[in-house]
């Protein structure tokens, strides 16, 4: 208590909040995206139960990964070495999870352009089945997204409160968000497959992160950003077409 009592009167601790909770935020983004794709594949009756899951199930993590921070500074240590390069448990983890994105949006991509083959579609046809693998793959990449959300929170401030209440104001923000994403992504085929691009983006930079290649978050998420604008853009641009089409029919 009086830990939190000091934080609240000092000034630079406010600051570490507001900056943490923003780039937790800014982090969020990717587990969002990849939540909504996927339970956008469910049956409508349980993408909102499927949404909910997930998210909890990230702030879960988080907040265990945070209440295990001594064990969490560990993963950065190297445990082997190859090519010159000493790997540690978190490199293991991003690497093994941005093959993972980097295929499930591949996967998803080839279905996208090729509905017909249906051979291709990784989720069962039994609802039941589909709603168990989608929750084990959200689980999955909520893992690896946490644990690179924690270790960004440790490097960013010494202080356990301000780690726990930024995880939570940025789990939160997602739960806000994932049924209007999820919505929109829906109503609009073209973002998804510029949503499936993002992922595959980000599966690519959690891979050479892994393997030592630091890429600035700030490209990667300016060049999402702009994407996002163009398409933008384009959905006014299409919607303004089908009206004066709609309204030359009219006439």
């Amino acid at each position: 208590m009086p830990e939190m009592l000091q934080l609240l009167q000092d000034p630079t601790a406010w600051v570490a909040l507001v900056t943490l909770v923003v780039m937790e935020v800014v982090l969020g983004i990717d587990n969002l995206i990849f939540i909504s794709i996927l339970t956008n594949k469910l049956p409508p009756e349980h993408r909102e139960r499927a949404r909910k899951i997930g998210i909890g199930l990230a702030l879960v993590m988080r907040l265990a990964l945070l209440g295990t921070i001594a064990w969490i500074v560990k993963l950065t240590t190297p445990v082997f070495e190859l090519f010159g390069h000493g790997f540690s448990w978190k490199d293991m983890i991003l690497i093994a999870g941005g093959l993972f994105l980097v295929w499930k949006a591949t996967k998803e991509i080839h279905h996208n352009v090729d509905p017909v083959d249906h051979n291709e579609d990784f989720i069962a046809s039994s609802a039941t089945t589909t709603f168990a693998a989608a929750i084990g793959q959200i689980l999955l990449l909520d893992l690896v997204f946490s644990v690179d959300s924690i270790i960004t929170a440790v490097g960013m401030t010494p202080h356990l409160p301000i780690m726990v209440i930024a995880v939570v104001a940025a789990v939160t923000v997602m739960l806000v968000a994932a049924g209007p994403l999820a919505r929109f992504i829906e109503q609009n085929p073209t973002i998804v497959m510029l949503a499936l691009a993002f992922l595959l983006m980000i599966g690519t930079t959690l891979i050479a992160e892994g393997m030592g290649l630091h890429v600035p978050k700030g490209y990667i998420y300016a060049a999402m950003a702009f994407s996002a604008l163009v398409e933008v853009l384009n959905m006014l641009s299409r919607n303004k077409r089908k009206k004066a089409a709609a309204g030359k029919a009219a006439h």
